[in-house]
């Protein structure tokens, strides 16, 4: 049994985290930590567990094994290298930092720590992201040149119910979490691009605008070029009313097609001329949870690694430089050129 911590209910995924450690029978929920006490009194009263007003006598307790870290984003660091420190497995919602040199200094304490890490990124597990890996890596598609991904929803959009939309205030403070569209929901496109993409990015060029002038991006794109020869063009908005998701894969043999996950494929190395629906599509992998999980009591390496961590957040950083400063941004060994 793993005695878990959760800490803060900040962010809206803090009570899928939370559902999903109560549904894993390795779990124990513990403790509840929040940087707001009223709300993690409350929270914690939901949850028939104990509040702790004091983050250090939570990390310094004995008997929490771990920590499922759901805090602004730009306590992360703080917050996650405290754990790491008093030997504490680490669960994190992304991003994981605001700058590559921030998410190096984490990984660096978490390393030295020997302790278990997972940043949530959970379309890595999605059945067709599986599949078009698969078919990348079998060749399908030729070389891949392009891939568009898109992923966006309503949340910022005014309505009866909700005047401001039904994300929270919270999710608009610059401050708090480093960014809007595009450093949230955003991630998703970019974490499943540096993956498909077969390389590094070595460029990016962003554009970050604000319809509702909240004080951050709702609705963003970012090109980037990856050594391997591909171009990605990625999508995001929190002022997109009924915008599917979206994942095209363009090669010189093929393509494939992904929206809110029904697949097709086109390719020269099937028998079949017009759009195909795979047969065999590899099943969903473990949630990001679940590796965790895994990792901690088996040993089993995770298929979301630090890497994954490390470039979602370089290319939000090289995305928000190129905004600001009008400019394609180059990157060298995965840093930003200066």
């Amino acid at each position: 049994m793993i005695n878990v911590a959760l800490l803060s209910k900040w962010h809206v995924h803090a009570v899928d985290y939370a559902k999903e450690a109560q549904e894993n029978p390795a779990i124990s929920i513990e403790l509840i930590w929040d940087e707001d006490a009223e709300r993690g009194a409350h929270w914690a009263e939901e949850l028939n567990v104990p509040f702790e007003n004091n983050l250090d006598a939570v990390l310094s307790n004995p008997s929490i094994d771990a920590v499922i870290v759901s805090t602004p984003t730009k306590l992360h660091k703080e917050i996650i290298i405290a754990a790491a420190k008093h030997g504490k497995h680490i669960f994190t919602e992304k991003v994981l930092a605001f700058t590559t040199k921030d998410c190096k200094d984490i990984l660096d304490e978490v390393n030295k720590a020997g302790v278990e890490f997972m940043t949530s990124l959970p379309r890595l597990t999605a059945n067709y992201f599986l599949y078009a890996q698969q078919a990348l890596d079998q060749g399908l598609l030729g070389d891949l040149t392009m891939l568009r991904c898109r992923v966006a929803h309503n949340g910022a959009v005014p309505t009866r119910e909700n005047p401001d939309g039904w994300l929270p205030h919270r999710f608009f403070d610059e401050e708090a979490c480093g960014g809007g569209s595009l450093i949230d929901l955003g991630a998703h496109p970019i974490y499943l691009a540096n993956r498909l993409a077969g390389g590094n990015p070595v460029t990016v060029t962003g554009t970050l605008q604000s319809l509702m002038k909240r004080g951050v991006d709702d609705y963003s794109a970012a090109l980037i070029e990856y050594d391997s020869g591909t171009v990605a063009t990625l999508e995001t908005s929190f002022v997109s009313t009924g915008s599917p998701f979206q994942l095209e894969l363009y090669g010189t043999e093929g393509t494939i097609l992904v929206e809110d996950g029904q697949i097709r494929v086109k390719s020269t190395y099937l028998t079949e001329d017009n759009w195909v629906t795979p047969d065999q599509i590899p099943e969903a992998a473990p949630m990001p949870m679940e590796q965790w999980v895994s990792s901690i009591l088996d040993g089993k390496q995770a298929s979301i690694n630090q890497k994954d961590a490390i470039l979602l957040t370089l290319i939000n950083e090289a995305a928000s430089l190129s905004h600001k400063e009008d400019r394609k941004v180059k990157l060298i060994e995965n840093q930003i050129k200066k």
